[in-house]
């Protein structure tokens, strides 16, 4: 990761850090963190974003045919574009994998029915809310990007490093 700042940390654990932020962004939609990381964090987060905004829309309609009870069924199935493909591969290889959360009242049989569909829900995420949401405020608005805010809250008690919210747009 060239041309990062150094964050007083070694490369794995900065990495660890920005990934956990990153990823911590995007599921939540806005953390609290020091003015050098949120910096940061806002650059692989919005390079993340762009890359779901362009490739959103870009599905294949596929016939398969599948063997139900002895009979050939014609099925048309939407899948993802080669393209689209190799953009979710790069976000879950750098996006951590977070466990949809279970309901409240929910039982656990119908938490492992619900969940079992869908491997990568921040993947999903991306590409299901954050793709069309920013899409759209792009065609509104003339430009890509922008996709986060930073507003500073003051400095900690602590050390008195500046902290920050960061949060998407």
């Amino acid at each position: 990761m060239a041309g990062y700042r150094n964050l007083n940390q070694q490369q794995d654990q900065r990495q660890a850090t920005l990934r956990n932020l990153v990823t911590g962004l995007l599921w939540h939609g806005r953390i609290e963190t020091t003015l050098a990381r949120a910096k940061e964090t806002r650059r692989i987060a919005e390079k993340l974003i762009t890359i779901a905004v362009k490739e959103h829309a870009n599905t294949v309609k596929v016939k398969k045919t599948v063997t139900v009870d002895g009979e050939k069924i014609k099925r048309e199935v939407i899948n993802d574009a080669p393209s689209k493909l190799a953009a979710r591969r790069r976000l879950m290889q750098f996006l951590y994998n977070v466990p949809e959360p279970r309901k409240d009242g929910e039982s656990k049989y119908d938490y492992k029915k619900r969940s079992a569909e869908v491997t990568n829900p921040l993947v999903e995420k991306m590409f299901r809310e954050y793709g069309p949401k920013y899409f759209e405020r792009a065609k509104e608005m003339g430009t890509g990007g922008g996709y986060t805010r930073i507003i500073k809250k003051g400095p900690r008690r602590g050390d008195a490093s500046e902290m920050v919210i960061l949060e998407l747009v």
